[in-house]
C-alpha cells in the first residue's frame, strides 16, 4: 500500500533529532488527518520493532474504540494484512497482537494508576488536550521497555493528536513555553488536506467566526486572552518573592472541600506579593494548617487570616467556624500572633475582579501585584479563568468536565482566595 502523506504528517512520522525519546503532538484542525497519522505511526512501529509493546489510549474508552481503534483496522486492511493470520485482535483484552510478537494495547486513562505497571516502547494519545498533565507525566514514566537486539535506530515514542486547546493548558506550556529539545509540536491546518472536498473548507469558512476558524480549521492556538477575567497580566507581574519569617504573613482562604485553596502573601500599603499557595484535595482545615506548619515552621511574624465571609454550601459548618478552627489549630502548632480579618459580608464578585485587575496594572502602567512562579494553580487561573461568552458570569467547569480533566477542578477557587485579600485591603471605591 502506497500512501501520499501530507506535509505535516511526514514531519510527524519522522524524528529530526538523535535523542533517546521523541515526544510529539500533532495539533490540527477538523479533517487534518490527525488520528489517521497517529494510528499509521503506531502500526509502523509495531511492524518495524518486533516484540514492541505499545499503548493507545484516550481519557474515555468510547473515544479509543470509536475513533483510534477503527483507524488501526482501516490501515491494517489497506496494508493487506489478514485478521487471524498476520495479526490477532483479542477483544476481551482489547489488544492487537502481531505475528512478529508486537502488541498494541487499547485503554482509557480515566484510572491512570492501573497503567503504572506497564513497560512500553510507544504511547499514542487520542485527543491529548483532554488528558490531565499528571497522566501525561505518568505515561512518560512508562517508556521503559527493554530494547531488544535488532531494533536498529530505535527511539521511545510518545505521540498524541488533538484539536487546539481552548484555554492556556498544559500542552501550550509544555510544548511552547517550556519546550524540551525532544518535544515537538506540529500544527496542521485542515486546508493542507488535499483529500477534503472543497465545499467542506468553504462551508467552515462561511460558518465559523474568526477565532473558531483559526483554532479548529487552521490548527493554531486560540486567543487565550479573549474573555479573560484577569486583564493585562504579563511577565512583569511574575517574580521570585523571598519569604521573610519576621514579616506579617497573610493566609487568604477559600474553604472548598475539594480542593481547599489558601494563598500566602505579604503586603505593604500599596502592593500585594503572593509567594506561595496551599492547594490540597480532599482535605480538612486542620490538615491544611499542618501543611502550612510543615512549610513555615519558624514564622515569627504576625499571621493574618483573610478570605470568604460567606457560608460554604459544601460543608455543614460555616466559614466563620472554619476561621476559628484555623486560628486554634495554628495556635496549637506554636504560632502566637494569629488574627482574623474578613468582611462581615462578601461584596459582589465584580468588586473583587475590579480590585484585582487594578492591582495587576493600573491605567498609567503601575504594577502593584506580584506572584511567585511556584503559585502554579493561581497562575493557571490567571491564564484561564474566563467569562461565559457574552456575559459577566464566570465560566466555571461543570462536574462532567472535571471528570474528563481533573485540572479543571482547580479553576476558580485559587483566584477566589487571592481576590478576597486584594478586595479587602485594596478596594475600588
Amino acid at each position: 500500500m502506497n500512501y501520499t502523506l501530507l506535509k505535516s504528517q511526514k514531519k510527524f512520522l519522522e524524528v529530526p533529532h538523535d535523542l533517546e525519546m521523541d515526544v510529539c503532538v500533532y495539533q490540527g484542525g477538523f479533517g487534518s488527518g490527525k488520528t489517521w497519522a497517529g494510528s499509521l505511526l503506531g502500526i509502523l512501529l509495531a511492524l518495524k520493532f518486533p516484540g514492541i509493546v505499545g499503548l493507545v489510549g484516550a481519557q474515555t474508552y468510547s473515544l479509543v474504540r470509536d475513533t483510534t481503534l477503527s483507524s488501526y483496522f482501516e490501515h491494517l486492511e489497506n496494508f493487506g494484512m489478514v485478521l487471524g493470520k498476520d495479526y490477532f485482535f483479542h477483544k476481551s483484552e482489547q489488544k492487537i497482537e502481531f505475528k512478529n510478537g508486537s502488541v498494541v494495547l487499547f485503554r482509557h486513562f480515566d484510572e491512570p494508576n492501573k497503567l503504572k505497571s506497564l513497560n512500553l516502547g510507544f504511547v499514542e494519545v487520542e485527543e491529548m488536550s483532554d488528558i490531565p498533565h499528571d497522566t501525561f507525566k505518568m505515561l512518560l514514566g512508562r517508556m521503559r521497555q527493554q530494547i531488544r537486539p535488532g531494533w536498529k535506530a530505535f527511539k521511545y515514542r510518545l505521540f498524541g493528536h488533538t484539536n487546539p486547546e481552548n484555554h492556556k493548558g498544559w500542552i501550550y506550556k509544555t510544548f511552547v513555553e517550556s519546550k524540551l529539545p525532544n518535544f515537538r509540536l506540529i500544527q496542521a491546518p485542515s486546508t493542507e488536506n488535499i483529500f477534503l472536498p472543497k465545499t467542506y473548507l468553504e462551508n467552515m469558512k462561511n460558518i465559523y467566526d474568526e477565532n473558531y476558524y483559526k483554532s479548529n480549521v487552521l490548527g493554531r492556538f486560540g486567543d487565550f486572552s479573549n474573555n479573560l477575567v484577569v486583564k493585562n497580566f504579563d511577565e512583569k507581574n511574575v517574580r521570585k518573592i523571598l519569604y521573610h519569617r519576621a514579616l506579617p504573613l497573610h493566609i487568604s482562604c477559600d474553604f472548598n472541600v475539594d480542593p481547599m485553596c489558601w494563598i500566602l502573601a505579604f503586603k505593604d500599603a500599596d502592593r500585594a506579593y503572593f509567594f506561595d499557595e496551599i492547594v490540597l484535595e480532599n482535605t480538612t482545615t486542620v490538615q491544611a494548617c499542618a501543611e502550612f506548619a510543615h512549610r513555615y515552621p519558624h514564622h515569627a511574624g504576625r499571621i493574618i487570616i483573610n478570605g470568604d465571609a460567606s457560608g460554604d454550601n459544601r460543608s455543614c459548618t460555616s466559614e466563620y467556624t472554619n476561621y476559628i478552627l484555623m486560628r486554634r489549630s495554628l495556635s496549637n502548632l506554636g504560632y502566637r500572633a494569629v488574627d482574623i480579618e474578613i468582611r462581615r459580608f462578601n461584596p459582589p464578585i465584580k468588586n473583587r475582579i475590579n480590585a484585582f485587575n487594578c492591582l495587576v496594572k493600573s491605567q498609567n502602567g503601575r504594577y502593584r501585584l506580584y506572584i511567585d512562579p511556584k503559585c502554579e494553580k493561581l497562575l493557571y487561573n490567571i491564564d484561564n479563568l474566563k467569562y461565559r461568552e457574552g456575559s459577566s458570569i464566570l465560566d466555571l467547569p461543570v462536574y462532567q468536565k472535571i471528570l474528563q480533566n481533573r485540572e479543571f477542578k482547580f479553576l476558580g477557587h485559587p483566584f477566589d482566595a487571592a481576590s478576597y485579600l486584594v478586595e479587602y485591603y485594596f478596594p475600588v471605591v
